[in-house]
C-alpha cells in the first residue's frame, strides 16, 4: 500500500526539507501557494526516488483544502503522515502597533486554516496514521504578540488533539525544531550571524526518526 504524506508549507523552509527528506517512503503531496518553487521541489523529490503530486494552494481557501483532501480520499483512500508546517509570520511590532491585517491574516493562516485542516485530515489519517506540528513558543516575548499568540493557539489546538487520540489515535507529534536560517527568520532578526543556526536538511534528517517513529 502506497504511503502517502501531505505537508504544507512545502516550498520552502523545514517542510520542503521534510518533503525531500521523506521522498524515497512516501508519496508527496506537497502543498503551498508558490508554483515555481513546488516544481523545483519535484525534482528534488523524483531525484531521490520518489514521486509527489503538487498542490499550489493557500491554506485559508476552504473549497481547495476541502477538495484537495477529497482527492486524496479518491485517490488513495487515507493519509499516512500530515506535516503541517505551513506559517504566517507577520512583522514584528509592539502590541499596541498591531496592523489589523497581519494580525488578521495570522489569525488565518495559524488558528483558523489549522483546525480545518485537523477536522478534514483526520478521517484520513484514520487511527495509525500520524499529525506533525512544530512549536515555536514565542508567546509574552517583547514584539512578538502576533506570531506568539497565533502560534500558540494553532500548538493548542495540536496539544489536545493530541490529548483526545491518546489512546485511539491516530498519533499526534508536537515537535521543536532547532533555530534555522529561514527567510521567516530573517525577517525577525535581520543581520543575524546565521553560521551557527542549523539547514533546514540537517533538521528534517534530526526529526525524521521522531515522525516516523
Amino acid at each position: 500500500m502506497t504511503k502517502v504524506a501531505l505537508i504544507t508549507g512545502a516550498s520552502r523552509g523545514l517542510g520542503h526539507a521534510l518533503a525531500v527528506a521523506l521522498a524515497p517512503t512516501h508519496h508527496i503531496v506537497a502543498c503551498a501557494r508558490t508554483t515555481g518553487a513546488l516544481e523545483e521541489l519535484d525534482d528534488l523529490v523524483r531525484a531521490a526516488g520518489g514521486e509527489a503530486t503538487l498542490a499550489p494552494m493557500d491554506i485559508t481557501t476552504d473549497a481547495a483544502m476541502q477538495q484537495l483532501c477529497r482527492s486524496i480520499h479518491d485517490r488513495w483512500g487515507r493519509l499516512s503522515l500530515f506535516v503541517h508546517a505551513a506559517i504566517h509570520a507577520a512583522p514584528l511590532a509592539p502590541a499596541p502597533n498591531i496592523g489589523p491585517k497581519d494580525f488578521a491574516s495570522s489569525v488565518d493562516v495559524n488558528i483558523a486554516a489549522t483546525q480545518r485542516l485537523v477536522s478534514y485530515v483526520a478521517p484520513l489519517l484514520g487511527t495509525d496514521g500520524r499529525a506533525v506540528f512544530f512549536d515555536d513558543p514565542r508567546g509574552g516575548e517583547a514584539f512578538y504578540a502576533t506570531y506568539g499568540a497565533t502560534k500558540a493557539a494553532q500548538i493548542a489546538i495540536a496539544r489536545s488533539w493530541q490529548a483526545e487520540t491518546a489512546r485511539t489515535g491516530p498519533q499526534v507529534k508536537i515537535l521543536t525544531p532547532n533555530p534555522m536560517p529561514t527567510a521567516m527568520r530573517a525577517r525577525f532578526h535581520p543581520g543575524e550571524d546565521r553560521s551557527p543556526l542549523a539547514s533546514p536538511t540537517d533538521e528534517a534528517a534530526r526529526l525524521l526518526p521522531e515522525i516516523l517513529g
